[in-house]
């Protein structure tokens, strides 16, 4: 369960952040890789997300996770999303206030 903290805090700070500041229209293609890698060099796969991680506790495949462990992988999941948020504010403080003017208005007039 360690690597999933691991893996959730890496790959949102890592992968995402460090790629966007760098050439952000790779960022699909890195983060897929970096899944890719972990998913093949890994002993749990990386699930690194919950829905990932409730979808292979319903399957009956050899990446899939027993029900009873899928709570603990979501809540070691959780954590390291928390604790990628905290890395992030103490790496890029002022980004909090910078995101308003990332962010584009847009109607829902389609």
């Amino acid at each position: 369960m360690m690597f999933e903290f691991i893996a959730t805090l890496f790959r949102l700070v890592s992968v995402i952040w460090g790629c966007s500041r760098a050439c952000e229209e790779f960022v699909p293609f890195v983060v897929g890789a970096y899944i890719t890698a972990a998913y093949w060099f890994t002993a749990s796969t990386s699930f690194a997300n919950p829905a990932v991680t409730i979808a292979r506790s319903l399957s009956d495949t050899f990446a899939g996770i027993r029900p009873i462990d899928a709570p603990v992988f979501i809540l070691a999941q959780i954590l390291g999303a928390v604790g990628a948020t905290f890395l992030f504010r103490w790496l890029a403080p002022s980004l909090s206030s910078a995101a308003r003017d990332i962010l584009v208005e847009h109607s829902d007039d389609i």
